[in-house]
């Protein structure tokens, strides 16, 4: 079996953090082809360290995985992060967080898909 990816979840703190649990759950699956430490971080320290610990933590991913809600888009963290995963050449992939509701893609951060299971085993496999 493959080894799993790592995954980096970006994700609007202040409004979508459910979204985060619940894809945390799903790397707990048996057949999860990946993984994912939960370096959430809230942009709370000053931002040259925010900056660098997020750096640093999505250097340690093969992927970043965007969680879309509502107001993602404009998340300021998130943006940053996406920036960051953009300068590290790690890929990006977007998943839209709820079932009901048109959601605005967050730019430059790749495609948007829809959350289910099969779509995360393809995209992560």
């Amino acid at each position: 079996m493959a080894a799993k990816k790592r995954v980096f979840i970006s994700f609007d703190y202040d409004n979508d953090k459910a979204t985060k649990d619940f894809i945390v759950g799903q790397s707990k699956n048996a057949d999860s082809p990946f993984e994912i430490s939960d370096w959430s971080m809230k942009e709370a320290a000053p931002q040259t360290n925010w900056e660098k610990e997020a750096r640093d933590r999505i250097k340690r991913s093969d992927v970043v995985i965007v969680m879309v809600g509502p107001n993602t888009y404009k998340a300021p963290g998130v943006l940053k992060e996406v920036k960051i995963a953009r300068e590290e050449g790690k890929k990006l992939v977007q998943i839209i967080g709820y079932r009901e509701g048109n959601y605005t893609a967050v730019a430059n951060a790749g495609e948007l898909y829809r959350w289910n299971w099969e779509n995360l085993k393809k995209l992560l496999s």
